[in-house]
C-alpha cells in the first residue's frame, strides 16, 4: 500500500472521559454524534468512549477529551493514566477548564469544611477539587457549561489537521 493511501485511511484515535461534573458536555457530544457520525466515522476512531461501547482501549490515543474536575485521588490517578496514554489532552467544559462549579467547595468556610469532612472521607474525596491543568498538561480548552459546540468543532478540526488526517 502506498504512503498516500495509508495517510488517507489513517484516523484520529480519540477518547472521551468524564469526571466530577454534571456530564452536560457528554450529552452535547452525543448530540453532535447524531449530526456528524457518518462524517466523523471516516476520520475518527472512537477508541475510548464509554457512552458508545462497553469495551474500550486507552492505549495509544491521539487526543483525550476530558470533561469534569478532579475530586479524588482515584480520579487523579485515572487522569494521570489518560495523560500518559495520549498525545494531546483537551479540557472539556467549565469544571475541567476552571474547576467550577464542581470546585465550589474549595471556597467553603472553615466551619462548613469541618461539617462536610465526614462526607469527604466516606466518599473518598480529596480535600480540594482541581481543574485539569492543576495536575496535567492541557493542550487545548473547550469552555462552557455545557461546552461550547462551535469551539469543540473548531478544536476537533484543528486536531485532525495537526495529526494530518482528512482533507
Amino acid at each position: 500500500m502506498a504512503k498516500k493511501e495509508v495517510a488517507e485511511n489513517k484516523k484520529l484515535k480519540i477518547g472521551w472521559f468524564s469526571f466530577s461534573c454534571c456530564e452536560d458536555s457528554t450529552i452535547v457530544f452525543t448530540e453532535l454524534l447524531n449530526d456528524h457520525f457518518e462524517e466523523w466515522s471516516k476520520v475518527v476512531d472512537f477508541q475510548y468512549v464509554r457512552v458508545l461501547r462497553k469495551k474500550n482501549k486507552l492505549e495509544g490515543l491521539d487526543v483525550a477529551f476530558v470533561e469534569g474536575a478532579i475530586a479524588s485521588d482515584r480520579e487523579k490517578k485515572e487522569l494521570l493514566e489518560i495523560r500518559k496514554n495520549c498525545k494531546k489532552l483537551v479540557a472539556i467544559g467549565s469544571c475541567a477548564c476552571t474547576g467550577g462549579p464542581s470546585a465550589q467547595r474549595n471556597m467553603f468556610s472553615k466551619e462548613l469544611e469541618k461539617e462536610i469532612e465526614f462526607l469527604l472521607r466516606k466518599f473518598h474525596q480529596s480535600d480540594k477539587v482541581h481543574k485539569l491543568e492543576d495536575l496535567v498538561r492541557v493542550d487545548a480548552k473547550v469552555p462552557g457549561c455545557p461546552m461550547n459546540e462551535e469551539k469543540f468543532l473548531e478544536v476537533l478540526n484543528k486536531m485532525l489537521v495537526e495529526f494530518g488526517i482528512g482533507k
